[in-house]
């Protein structure tokens, strides 16, 4: 089975890419954040179009939301908290009906946490800080299995997966403080799944900015989208893929789908 995540950074403007994404590369599950698009104006008639008609999302007008798009059945997950007591659309879950067996997936979009890395004055990052706490916390006390854990999650937690490790030790996504708590996160019962397969100090880089207008040339890319797996899943654990190219796609999102592929 072919998982990806993406953020597409709005659903309704970027639908010709979605669908030129199922055509490259078919995959049976996408987990799409910052949506931008309200529940009652969700284009489901297009998504299943693509194939997809089974999905599960949550999403308001301009900002945030969250989508997982599946070719199997879905089950929702309803008793996830209300993040930092906001109903902001930045989580959603479903059980999947795999071959072998049910697949709980989750789907996050993690606040970007603003340009100050400081909690006093900036209180987008201390939303951020507080944001992934609460994640650890639950699922410390929600131990995960057979669980994957999808999403733009802001942060590139290694030195690798930023194009300066010494440069953008204080820039919000790399500091120690999101990188501390990001980890510990991870490790309340997943495995990075991209980590597995390509360790450090390989670079890997999911996303570029919009104020490079070359890219490719300048690479200052970080990895700030992650598929997590737990210890279960991980001899089905195949192949991840960064979709590179598709930050050329037009219009082009500043982030680029990653593929995981799971013998389920």
């Amino acid at each position: 089975m072919k998982f990806v995540t993406w953020n597409i950074n709005s659903l309704r403007l970027r639908l010709p890419l979605l669908r030129q994404l199922t055509e490259e590369t078919a995959p049976d599950v996408i987990c799409l954040q910052e949506t931008k698009v309200p529940d009652d104006l969700f284009p489901s008639e297009e998504i299943k179009l693509l194939g997809y008609e089974h999905y599960h999302f949550r999403g308001m007008k301009s900002y945030n939301g969250v989508a997982i798009l599946s070719r199997y059945p879905l089950v929702p997950v309803t008793d996830t908290p209300q993040w930092c007591g906001q109903n902001d659309c930045r989580h959603v879950a479903a059980m999947l009906q795999a071959p072998s067996g049910p697949i709980t997936i989750h789907n996050f979009y993690v606040p970007a946490g603003g340009d100050i890395p400081d909690a006093e004055t900036n209180p987008k990052f201390a939303h951020k800080l507080r944001f992934i706490e609460e994640a650890r916390d639950w699922f410390r006390k929600n131990t995960p299995q057979r669980s994957i854990l999808v999403g733009d999650l802001n942060t590139a937690p290694l030195e690798h997966d930023v194009w300066s490790h010494k440069q953008l030790l204080k820039v919000v996504c790399h500091t120690p403080a999101e990188t501390t708590r990001h980890n510990e996160w991870e490790k309340q019962g997943f495995v990075d799944a991209m980590r597995v397969l390509y360790p450090e100090p390989q670079k890997l880089y999911t996303w570029w900015s919009y104020r490079n207008h070359d890219w490719k040339k300048s690479n200052r890319g970080r990895r700030l989208d992650h598929i997590w797996i737990t210890p279960d899943l991980r001899p089905d654990l195949k192949e991840i893929t960064i979709l590179a190219r598709a930050r050329d796609w037009q219009p082009p999102s500043d982030h680029v789908p990653v593929l995981a592929e799971l013998t389920l």
